[in-house]
């Protein structure tokens, strides 16, 4: 109560510090880097990050490119590439004119290095860069080369595609923030009872949403993923803690005439209440940072953080907003447009047997669509672009134009015997899929000696340590053919030297489906088995956490199946990550209504009067929470243009959807099932007493 009561009366020092405290927000989240990379989370022990270093350290090597240019005549695609190598952070550039003075025909290069440049009206250079794939400076050379080569020229590769996708957020965050914040507001108009609470708590929430971003400068950087979807969900999960405040605050004005007193004493029973349900949402974000995939972590603490931040925000800056805007919120009041649930509540509760059959009717389609979709997921980052973007452009001409859908690179030891090296490259060719391998054994042939070759050209391909050799693949990265491809790759590669070292777009792609597929167990593991702890505490029962997990489990398999009939792909860090958001922001319905229940029931109240009773009461709460959920991320998934941003927008919302309908439909008729399981498990309901007015049986703490 002191700290309720110190709240009210510092609600303007509170005020001033949280408007002060924007600014450093503002700076920190101009400060914090976006990563835009997935590959950057593989954990670094990997034998492909490990490559990536070695290649920066021993060539100076780190992002690399393919160029294609159409149309284009010998010698201005020679000047070009004088220009490209001028370009800052750009360490080499290959073409035919690095090995030969264009004076020589092309005709007289070897067929396999001539196919590998040259088909029809285009011709193709590899660009190396002195910096990691995602690099900003990366980034600024590729937006550099194309403004140099204009409409002619494709460029093609990891840097080009997280410099699109890094301008297409961008653009579009601003947009849809915007639109999940207005759709949110509109859902909160329609359902609450004043006209004017939706902006106060769009004020707070945004407050400490701001707090949250702001903070993330700590962590240095964040993903792409994390920033485009921390706002919304901070935004959508922390409403309802707003919402409990304010329906307190009102109740406890109709007991007391003095506001600060009922706002002091609305904040004592926020927290107990929000701090409860808070700590499964939070455990749900946390569970994420068991992936040995970083990204998890990524997402993980910025969201629990935000969740932290908005229980801070509830009972301390919305308080202070509401005080100060008391009289206008008062006058602004309206009836509450939610529909009386009283006839619904009879139904529901008569009905329960067939709402339990088809709960069982449904379970196996379910899961086996659950299972077919978490096969059915994609890794190729480029599938979350939009089909006229430059860099799927490009990797469609690179397919069309020089069958080649994938580039990977092999170091080997710089002192491997040359008859080696071209024994290697014969079986490495003699792989299904392998177009061709390019080092300088390939180039020159058994009889012809290094040192005719430029130095330019071998200073690009080997170092003291290490010499670098390029491989093409018809198969598309994350394909299970280059799966096999890179496998069969590496195992050749091992023999002929144990420490060479196969990288690439494509084999890091291969290391991070091995790393997610075991994450996703993890995750799901981890966050079901604390959420089961918080309950199992919560409510003193060893049965009630079964029944709440299984009705919020079963609505993620029902949302996570649902792409599988829809012939939908997801991303594959959608279904990890949804599986415990959607556990962790929505099993509070369950225990909304499952504690209403357990009153009821120590109450007096026989079975089917406690489950009525907590359905009549929870659903209205229910119907705020769910639609505020999908409200501020169904416009995101409408809108945005990004696949990955898209699909997990689109699941958080239908997931709102189905854990509403199986906490409303399932979860009274599992409570009306289980009902003397329950009351045998339960610590608060096991003495029994005999009523003295009905002569009922009754559950006394």
């Amino acid at each position: 109560m002191r700290f309720s009561k110190a709240v009210v009366k510092c609600r303007v020092p509170i005020l001033i510090a949280v408007l002060a405290l924007m600014v450093p927000s503002l700076l920190g989240m101009a400060g914090t880097r976006i990563n835009y990379d997935m590959l950057d989370y593989l954990p670094e022990d990997m034998d492909t990050v490990v490559g990536q270093e070695e290649l920066l350290e021993e060539f100076n090597k780190g992002a690399f490119s393919l160029l294609i240019l159409e149309d284009m005549p010998d010698r201005q695609v020679s000047a070009l590439r004088e220009q490209i190598e001028g370009v800052d952070h750009v360490e080499t550039v290959l073409w035919y004119d690095s090995l030969l003075d264009l004076s020589v025909p092309m005709e007289l290069l070897p067929e396999r290095v001539y196919r590998a440049f040259n088909t029809g009206n285009a011709t193709m250079m590899a660009v190396f860069f002195d910096t990691s794939t995602s690099s900003d400076l990366t980034m600024d050379a590729i937006r550099e080369i194309r403004a140099l080569a204009g409409e002619q020229c494709f460029v093609s590769g990891m840097s080009a595609l997280v410099t699109d996708l890094k301008d297409l957020c961008e653009r579009e965050e601003p947009i849809y923030v915007g639109i999940a914040v207005a759709l949110a507001c509109a859902a909160m108009l329609l359902l609450l009872d004043s006209w004017l609470i939706p902006f106060v708590f769009l004020a707070s929430i945004g407050m400490m949403i701001a707090l949250n971003l702001g903070t993330n400068y700590f962590l240095r950087e964040i993903s792409y993923i994390t920033k485009a979807l921390s706002a919304v969900l901070q935004l959508a999960v922390t409403m309802d803690y707003s919402i409990f405040l304010w329906n307190s605050y009102n109740e406890q004005r109709l007991l007391r005439e003095d506001k600060e007193e009922a706002m002091a004493q609305a904040i004592r029973a926020t927290l107990s209440s929000v701090v409860g349900s808070s700590i499964t949402t939070v455990a749900g974000f946390i569970a994420l940072c068991f992936m040995s995939f970083t990204m998890g972590r990524d997402l993980g603490v910025v969201m629990a953080k935000g969740v932290l931040l908005g229980v801070l925000g509830c009972v301390t800056v919305l308080p202070a907003l509401i005080l100060v805007f008391d009289k206008p919120l008062q006058k602004t009041r309206h009836r509450a447009l939610i529909p009386r649930t009283e006839g619904l509540v009879r139904g529901i509760v008569k009905a329960f047997p067939a709402f339990l059959a088809v709960f069982a009717l449904l379970l196996p389609p379910t899961l086996y669509g659950y299972r077919e979709t978490n096969r059915e997921v994609y890794y190729d980052m480029g599938q979350c672009l939009p089909e006229d973007m430059a860099y799927v452009i490009a990797n469609s001409k690179l397919s069309e134009d020089f069958d080649m859908a994938s580039t990977h690179m092999v170091l080997v030891d710089a002192d491997l015997p040359g008859r080696e090296v071209r024994a290697m490259i014969r079986e490495m060719e003699a792989v299904d899929g392998v177009k061709y391998v390019l080092g300088l054994e390939s180039v020159l042939g058994p009889r012809v000696p290094e040192e005719l070759l430029p130095e330019s050209l071998r200073s690009a391909l080997k170092s003291e340590n290490r010499e670098l050799l390029l491989i093409s693949s018809a198969y598309r990265v994350a394909s299970d053919e280059v799966n096999t491809q890179v496998g069969r790759l590496n195992s050749i590669l091992k023999k002929y030297d144990q420490g060479g070292l196969l990288i690439g777009e494509a084999p890091c792609m291969k290391d991070m489906i091995e790393t997610t597929d075991r994450d996703f167990q993890v995750v799901n593991a981890v966050s079901i088995l604390a959420i089961f702890l918080i309950i199992a505490l919560v409510e003193k029962s060893l049965s009630l956490p079964f029944l709440l997990i299984a009705v919020i489990e079963a609505a993620i398999f029902v949302n996570l199946g649902l792409p599988h009939y829809l012939g939908q792909s997801l991303p594959f860090i959608a279904p990890i990550c949804i599986s415990t958001i959607q556990l962790g922001a929505t099993v509070d319905y369950a225990i909304l209504m499952t504690t209403r229940y357990k009153q009821e029931k120590l109450n007096g109240a026989d079975k089917k009067a406690a489950v009525s009773t907590a359905l009549t009461t929870s659903i209205p709460s229910i119907l705020v929470s769910g639609a505020g959920l999908f409200a501020a991320t169904f416009g995101v998934a409408v809108y945005s243009e990004i696949d990955i941003i898209s699909s997990m927008c689109m699941l958080m919302a239908r997931g709102a959807l189905v854990s509403m309908a199986a906490v409303i439909l399932v979860l009274p008729a599992l409570l009306l099932l289980c009902d003397r399981l329950i009351t045998a498990t339960t610590l608060d309901m096991k003495q029994r007493s005999i009523h003295p007015t009905t002569n009922q049986e009754v559950y006394v703490k």
